[in-house]
C-alpha cells in the first residue's frame, strides 16, 4: 500500500471537509516553490530520532519544501542503520546522525536550513527546544520519550504527530493540544520494562517505518499551510501483512487527562439532548 493510499483513506475518514493538495507521485505534498515558499520558510519542525521513521520524515519534508529542520538523536550512524535508514552511507559510521543527516542535505538540499543537536530528548532540555517550534515529529522509539513530547508539547501547546512501528504494524496520531485527544488519552501511562523489551525483539519493518515517517511528514507540511490535519483526534493502524489493512479509528478526549481536550457537557446541552430522545 502506497503512502498516497494512505493519505487517501485518512482524508476520506475525516468528518471535515477535504480539499487535498497537489501531490507528486510517491504521496507526498507537493509545493509549488513561487506560491508556497513564503508560508513554510519561517516557520521550524522539530524532529525526534533519525531512525526507522525519521529518515523517511526528512526526506519527505526536504522534497515537500520545508525551509527550516531542527534534529536531535543522540546516536551514531551504524552499519546496521544502512540497509532501511536509506541516507546514511558506509563513511557515515559512527559518525552522529545529525551530523550525517546534515551533510545530506547540504548536498542535495542546500537551501534548507538544518539546526542538529546530537543530544537526546530529556526532562532537563525539551521545553525551551519545543517552545522555539511550530510542529514537532516524534520518531523516537522509546516509550519514555514519546510520552516526554506529548507531555512537553502539551504544555507548550504545540502540534505534534506520533508515530510507532512494531514488526509489521506501524501507528501516527497527530495531536493538537487542548483540543484533540493526546497520547496519555490513549495510553495513559508508558508500558513497563517487559512490554517494552517485546517491542525491541520484533523489531520493525522498513516499508513500514517508511509509509509512517513519510505520513508523518506530510501531517507536518498540512500544519505549516494551514491545512486539515487528517489525524487529528484519530489513529491510523497500519497492518502490512498479506492482506495489507488500514484501519483509522476515532480517539476522544480522556476525562481526567491533563491535556484539557475534554470539554464536559454543559447541564443545558445534556437537557437539550434527554428532550430530544424517544419518549420524552
Amino acid at each position: 500500500m502506497t503512502v498516497s493510499q494512505l493519505l487517501a483513506i485518512a482524508a476520506l475518514s475525516s468528518s471535515q471537509d477535504f480539499s487535498p493538495a497537489p501531490t507528486s507521485t510517491d504521496g507526498v505534498a507537493a509545493l509549488d516553490g513561487r506560491e508556497k515558499h513564503d508560508e513554510v520558510a519561517t516557520q521550524r519542525i522539530l524532529i525526534v530520532g533519525l531512525g526507522g521513521l525519521g529518515v523517511p520524515a526528512l526526506w519527505a519534508l526536504a522534497r515537500a519544501g520545508a525551509q527550516r529542520l531542527t534534529l536531535i538523536d543522540p546516536d551514531p550512524v551504524e552499519l546496521s542503520n544502512l540497509a532501511r535508514q536509506v541516507i546514511y552511507r558506509s563513511r557515515d559510521t559512527g559518525t552522529p546522525k545529525v551530523e550525517a543527516a546534515a551533510r545530506w542535505f547540504a548536498e542535495r538540499f542546500p537551501e534548507v536550513n538544518v539546526e542538529r543537536h546530537p543530544i537526546a530528548l530529556e526532562a532537563s532540555n525539551a521545553a525551551p527546544l519545543v517552545a522555539v517550534h511550530d510542529f514537532v515529529i516524534d520518531a523516537t522509539d522509546s516509550p519514555a520519550a514519546k510520552f516526554l513530547i506529548n507531555d512537553t508539547c502539551i504544555a507548550a501547546r504545540t502540534p505534534f504527530v506520533y508515530g510507532g512501528v512494531v514488526g509489521m504494524t506501524g501507528q501516527a496520531m497527530t495531536v493538537i493540544p487542548g483540543e484533540t485527544a493526546c497520547i496519555r488519552c490513549v495510553f495513559e501511562t508508558p508500558p513497563d520494562d517487559n512490554e517494552t523489551q517485546s517491542c525491541r525483539e520484533a523489531g520493525i519493518v522498513g516499508p513500514v517505518a517508511g509509509a509512517i515517517g513519510e505520513l508523518q511528514a506530510a501531517e507536518a507540511m498540512r500544519a505549516l499551510r494551514a491545512q486539515t490535519l487528517l489525524l487529528s483526534g484519530k489513529i491510523l493502524t497500519y497492518d502490512a501483512s498479506d492482506p495489507a489493512r488500514v484501519r483509522i479509528a476515532a480517539v476522544s478526549p480522556r476525562p481526567g487527562c491533563g491535556c484539557g481536550a475534554w470539554k464536559p457537557q454543559s447541564s443545558d446541552a445534556r437537557g437539550r439532548r434527554e428532550s430530544q430522545s424517544p419518549g420524552k
